[in-house]
């Protein structure tokens, strides 16, 4: 009897998630596999371990290997002003101020750049080049990328950061970032079932999984289409994922068939800077992964529309396992079916409880929060309540959603921050262990 696949199924139908697919690796070899669900809601075609997934941000380490590649071949310096080295763009200046931002800094996440993250577009819809993402004009959906935090200070996460780097690697090499991906990263490591392809090709449509929201309905033309690529822009499957994390440990251990140097993967293993992050059982960020008990673990989660994903690997012990899903409730389910995998085959210091996200006490009680608030000074606090959590927009900066996590306390994802909801829709802010008060405006 399969007991985590019978688990997972049960949850695919608690949470409302159609299909999910997984991959269990040992010592560097995969051990396990299996999928269970739907590709798409109402149809019959199941989820197979050859289906196709968005990767979603686990396509951040991918993009960041493959700069590791180019600076062992001397091309890069991770220490480098990136401005000295990018032509089709440049990280702007603040005012009078010009920032100085590294390779190092971009794929740490400590750069103090703008743009968590991006929504994606509907299929059909004009897609911005890479230089109109960066800038914020239309046709982009999100706003431009600049730095608003002194470099190297403090873990921001900035997927707008990733495109930076993207951008640098075509400048660098002449050649599109998809095609270079494919050279330095995917064929060399035997992924062969994955691509930054953003659309995704006609020929390889009948093998992705649709995306779904939060009530497992499929989204509109199925998923969104992210020419982000670095940052959000990979479809692959678990077993290649399991893929890269074996060639990243490869690496390290110095291994004669290693893509990257030693040193390079000792970087990438090794905390750059702390993270804060209550959802997030890592500490700590490497290079393009995130890092727990000083790098002997690493791994990245993945969340675009309708996708959740999670991968998660053991530097020593070569253990790990990756979990995709297709549908917006699939992070939880992703969650547990790891933290079952890591209890049935020990591994060490993994959190083998989920703590799930609490709901406040009703939605009623959630709802008079919404609102617009006076922050500080002239700044504008705007808060909306949605499926349990809050959307709060910050004067001009894009949405942050701060996730629940009982007592009328709320988490955001990838800042240090907290809103606190007592009485009867009363709100305090608390950053940096400073608490400020929230007047609220209408």
């Amino acid at each position: 009897m399969d007991v985590l696949r019978d688990e997972i199924e049960k949850d695919l139908q608690q949470l409302q998630v159609p299909g999910a697919s997984w991959a269990v690796i040992d010592d560097g070899e995969i051990v396990q596999r299996g999928s269970a669900g739907v590709i798409e809601a109402g149809r019959p075609d199941a989820v197979t371990e050859d289906t196709l997934f968005q990767a979603c941000s686990i396509s951040k380490p991918v993009a960041v290997f493959a700069m590791l590649r180019l600076v062992d071949r001397g091309l890069l310096d991770p220490d480098e002003d990136v401005n000295r080295r990018l032509t089709s763009w440049r990280i702007p200046p603040s005012g009078e101020w010009q920032p100085i931002v590294t390779l190092r800094q971009l794929a740490s996440h400590s750069a103090g750049l703008s743009v968590p993250g991006f929504p994606g577009y509907q299929r059909g819809a004009e897609l911005p080049s890479v230089v109109q993402i960066l800038d914020g004009v239309r046709p982009a959906n999100t706003f431009g990328v600049h730095a608003d935090l002194v470099p190297g200070t403090w873990f921001r996460y900035s997927g707008g950061g990733t495109v930076v780097l993207q951008q640098l690697l075509e400048d660098v090499t002449g050649t599109p970032f998809r095609s270079l991906l494919r050279e330095l990263v995917l064929e060399p490591l035997g992924m062969m079932a994955s691509d930054y392809a953003q659309p995704l090709p006609e020929e390889l449509q009948a093998r992705a999984a649709t995306a779904h929201d939060e009530f497992g309905r499929p989204e509109t033309g199925r998923w969104h289409s992210y020419p982000e690529l670095a940052a959000a822009g990979l479809w692959t499957t678990p077993t290649d994922l399991a893929a890269f994390a074996h060639g990243v440990r490869d690496a390290y251990l110095g291994r004669q068939e290693a893509l990257i140097s030693p040193e390079r993967a000792r970087e990438m293993l090794t905390p750059q800077i702390n993270i804060a992050d209550p959802w997030d059982p890592m500490d700590a960020m490497g290079l393009g992964t995130f890092l727990a008990d000083g790098g002997r673990r690493f791994g990245h989660g993945g969340s675009n529309k309708g996708f959740k994903c999670y991968l998660v690997a053991y530097r020593d012990t070569g253990q790990g396992a990756a979990v995709m899903t297709n549908g917006d409730n699939g992070g939880l389910l992703a969650d547990r079916a790891i933290a079952r995998i890591a209890a049935a085959r020990g591994w060490e210091g993994y959190p083998y409880e989920v703590t799930e996200r609490s709901e406040v006490s009703s939605d009623e009680v959630l709802r008079t929060a919404a609102g617009k608030y006076r922050l500080s000074g002239d700044l504008v606090m705007e808060v909306t309540a949605s499926d349990g959590a809050l959307d709060v927009i910050f004067g001009q900066q894009a949405v942050l959603r701060f996730a629940a996590r009982g007592d009328g306390r709320f988490a955001a994802r990838w800042v240090a921050a907290e809103l606190r909801l007592v009485g009867s829709g009363e709100l305090t802010f608390v950053q940096d262990g400073e608490e400020l008060e929230c007047v609220r405006l209408s």
